[in-house]
């Protein structure tokens, strides 16, 4: 299964059925989903997850909407609500007002409904697709209380919200109460984290040893050139001491070089010999 089918598998089971204000503001999350549709009067859910489906069918029950049928069409499972029941739920799809403590379990519903999120090893992206800006604005807003920030994009007959930072993504999983989910990000996150910084030193450290093996090459070639042409031996001891060190030391760079010297100097005292030797050459 993806990480997101473990994520719903998990919400899925959440127990608190018992709690009517909760069980009605999930199933408005649902109802305002991108994947619930009207047909003719009866109202329609689709989904490839049968946690999902199991879920939702379970919220119907606890409201005493027992006219339903569920069907299985390739991947998807349908599961259509009654006209009878369907102007039941008219009732909360346009006039359901939330409480405070009912916004998680409302949030929890629209991500069941339509929401997904990447696998971390991956990419950092979650989302949730719904019909209507004003609900998209809602969802933002309910989040941002929580100090959890998203984003809007509006598409063809939708508005998706989403994220595409591992912190954000993380903080919301953990609001809608995806316990297990969140620790199984938070180490992959961590694990990714470390390896792309680990990544970025070795480039850096590759990159920087590049140059020094590009810069020796040039400064050995023009030592080489300087005793072919019999002018090495004048050169001044502190020159002749470096070039020989740059000949026995190819692949150092001009910091160690520079410690070697029986007098030692720095990096720029070192840098300033070896290209009084390459002008010499030029």
């Amino acid at each position: 299964m993806s990480f997101s089918s473990d994520v719903k598998e998990e919400l899925s089971k959440i127990n608190n059925l018992a709690n009517k204000k909760m069980v009605k503001a999930e199933l408005y999350g649902y109802l305002k989903s991108n994947n619930t549709c009207r047909e003719e009067e009866n109202i329609k859910f689709s989904t490839e997850s049968e946690y999902n489906i199991n879920r939702y069918g379970k919220l119907l029950s606890n409201m005493n909407i027992l006219d339903y049928k569920i069907e299985i069409v390739g991947k998807k499972y349908n599961i259509t609500i009654s006209k009878k029941e369907s102007r039941y739920l008219d009732e909360i799809y346009n006039d359901y007002q939330l409480g405070e403590n009912e916004e998680k379990s409302f949030i929890r519903g629209a991500f069941l409904g339509s929401g997904s999120v990447n696998n971390p090893k991956k990419k950092y992206h979650i989302e949730i697709a719904v019909k209507e800006k004003n609900i998209a604005n809602y969802i933002v807003e309910i989040l941002k209380r929580h100090n959890i920030k998203l984003k809007i994009l509006e598409g063809k007959q939708k508005y998706t919200i989403y994220s595409k930072d591992g912190e954000e993504i993380s903080k919301l999983l953990a609001f809608i109460e995806a316990n297990k989910s969140v620790i199984t990000f938070e180490e992959i996150r961590v694990y990714r984290d470390m390896s792309n910084n680990v990544n970025r030193i070795v480039n850096c450290e590759t990159a920087n040893l590049g140059k020094t093996i590009n810069a020796s090459v040039k400064q050995i070639e023009a030592i080489k050139k300087l005793k072919q042409q019999g002018k090495f031996s004048s050169l001044p001891d502190n020159l002749k001491e470096i070039a020989n060190l740059r000949l026995k030391y190819p692949e150092s760079s001009l910091v160690e070089l520079g410690k070697m010297l029986k007098e030692p100097i720095g990096k720029s005292g070192v840098n300033y010999r070896l290209n009084a030797i390459m002008k010499m050459v030029d």
